[in-house]
């Protein structure tokens, strides 16, 4: 997301650190970069030429000397990205909670309910969905699909064209869980017989928060929707969907900022998982190339499967099957692949801008033909890959059962085998049950070899 919003930061704040002397010519290169790359991503011009300004003026003043003028600049620059993103907002649930979503048509609010129900759940909650959409037709029909696929309540009634009614009609049921997600209806603009619908709606649900869901690519006009949304019903946050599919998401999310309505979730993507709480310097970190360690450890706590514990487990104990390998290759697709958890490990931010796009696809399609090669194996063959080498033709099975070639096989049982003595080793050491002499042995092998799953 953001792009060259992000490559021009990174540029910016290179060649302010490493710059001898920040001369004139050289700070309004700078500045001209930054206000092009901060237009394209569709923030307010006024804004930009503000930011802009600060920075020029600082970085011409004289009373502030050398290292001290370029560590003054960084910290500007990094200050007013963070002030035009706003501030974090927490949400706390209580016992008893109501989340009701508003947007106009298209904007992603039943998507976005399969994705808050799913973040909640795996938080400890029931959760349950009512959909009071009764004006799209299909609106009832995706929501029910949405919670069978990913596993929450949903209640709706596709006779009944009155959503008090079927708020009414579900009312004790609903009471039974933690939280509620109301589904409302959308219109083409915020008309007075949307405003007259969704009052009603909300003082009978009486929601303990009220999101607007703003698509990303509305850019600007996030604004004005946030504005008026405030003033009809009070808003108490925004989500933005669609992160992941523009270069232009900064128009939205500094527009909310400028409407004071804080932006609570950002949709990464398709996947029910892709939500994020929206923390405003963890996301300036990613845009910065300096990763996001905490969105990172939030996905994978939020993963916290049986499979996962036990293949963790495993491996703590010096074991490895390939059913352990197949267990971190899902969990790494369910994070949303390498790209993604390389833009949020710290440090990685430059090794990434290193690999094309082409590699990492490959990557991509490495790891899931080594999945699929996986599921096309027996149990006796998952626990034991050595029975592959043994015996070729079960190779030949389990590549044409997956579609992939015999040396894709070959290749997952020669990665599995360096990860199995991997594992070991690491048991052996933790344990202190590995000699000086085995350790080199192993640094030299795993240092010749590399890793390359």
């Amino acid at each position: 997301m953001l792009d060259k919003l992000s490559s021009a930061i990174k540029k910016a704040t290179d060649k302010i650190a490493n710059a001898v002397f920040l001369d004139k010519t050289l700070v309004d290169g700078i500045v001209k970069e930054l206000q092009r790359a901060l237009i394209e991503a569709d923030v307010n011009v006024s804004l930009v030429l503000e930011i802009t300004k600060k920075i020029k003026q600082a970085a011409l003043d004289e009373r502030i000397k050398g290292i001290e003028k370029r560590e003054h600049l960084i910290k500007l620059l990094h200050d007013e990205l963070l002030g035009i993103l706003g501030e974090s907002r927490e949400i706390k649930l209580g016992k008893k909670n109501t989340f009701m979503m508003l947007g106009l048509y298209g904007a992603g609010k039943t998507t976005t309910i399969s994705k808050l129900a799913l973040y909640y759940s795996k938080r400890g909650h029931k959760v349950a969905a009512i959909g009071l959409d009764v004006h799209r037709p299909a609106a009832s029909d995706q929501l029910k699909q949405l919670g069978e696929r990913s596993n929450f309540a949903v209640f709706i009634d596709k006779e009944e064209k009155d959503p008090i009614k079927i708020w009414k009609k579900y009312e004790k049921e609903l009471s039974k869980y933690d939280l509620i997600l109301v589904d409302t209806a959308g219109r083409d603009s915020l008309d007075d017989a949307l405003i007259s619908e969704i009052k009603a709606i909300s003082k009978i649900a009486n929601p303990t928060e009220t999101f607007l869901v703003l698509q990303a690519d509305i850019g600007q006009a996030a604004q004005k929707q946030a504005r008026v949304f405030k003033e009809a019903v009070q808003i108490t946050g925004v989500i933005i969907t669609r992160m992941d599919s523009t270069a232009k998401a900064g128009g939205a999310l500094t527009a909310c900022h400028e409407a004071k309505v804080p932006v609570i979730f950002i949709g990464t993507g398709e996947k029910p998982h892709d939500l994020e709480h929206f923390e405003p310097e963890s996301f300036l970190s990613r845009l910065l190339g300096m990763g996001d360690l905490k969105s990172l450890m939030e996905k994978i706590q939020s993963l916290d499967s049986e499979k996962l514990k036990q293949s963790q487990k495993n491996i703590q104990e010096g074991k490895l099957t390939l059913r352990d390998v197949q267990a971190q290759l899902e969990s790494a697709e369910s994070i949303g692949g390498m790209e993604k958890i390389m833009s949020m490990m710290p440090g990685l931010g430059k090794a990434r801008e290193k690999i094309t796009d082409a590699q990492l696809e490959q990557q991509q399609k490495k790891m899931k033909n080594y999945k699929n090669a996986i599921n096309s194996m027996t149990e006796e063959e998952i626990n034991n890959p050595e029975l592959l080498e043994k015996q070729t033709t079960r190779i030949q099975r389990i590549a044409k059962g997956a579609g992939v070639s015999t040396t894709d096989i070959r290749a997952l049982i020669k990665q599995y085998k360096m990860l199995q003595d991997l594992v070991k080793n690491q048991s052996a050491m933790s344990s202190g049950k590995i000699d000086q002499k085995t350790l080199m042995k192993m640094a030299r092998k795993f240092g010749k070899k590399g890793m390359r799953i």
